[in-house]
């Protein structure tokens, strides 16, 4: 008897997995907390909405290692920090959650952008 074995990778995250790829989100708001960590790195954004309450949203960024060869640190945002954020909103909008695509901090021009070569294999 022959057995063939197949096996495939899978590559994917929870982030693609429930958020709308198709959709952009503008956040602007307050850095809370910035999390540089693997597999993804976190900040916590407080953002006003439309009726002027605070609300804040968890947005998921790159990790650690490849912000890290971007020249993101760990020092690089800072509690406080004023940020215009874009990205890929959740599936789920009680969960303020956010796929980043592009960070702007406007005090002093800093900005990250999504990059294909920053993506790994293609889907």
């Amino acid at each position: 008897m022959k057995w063939i074995v197949t096996a495939a990778v899978v590559l994917t995250s929870y982030a693609l997995a429930t958020s709308y790829l198709d959709e952009s989100v503008t956040l602007e708001g307050q850095l809370v907390q910035f999390q540089l960590r693997n597999p993804h790195s976190f900040a916590q954004v407080i953002v006003r909405d439309a009726s002027g309450v605070d609300v804040r949203y968890a947005v998921e960024w790159r990790g650690a290692g490849e912000l890290g060869a971007q020249g993101v640190t760990g020092g690089t945002l800072r509690a406080g920090d004023h940020l215009v954020i874009t990205g890929n909103p959740s599936r789920q909008p009680n969960d303020h959650r956010v796929r980043l695509r592009t960070l702007l901090r406007p005090r002093d021009g800093f900005v990250w952008e999504w990059r294909q070569e920053t993506r790994g294999p293609a889907l």
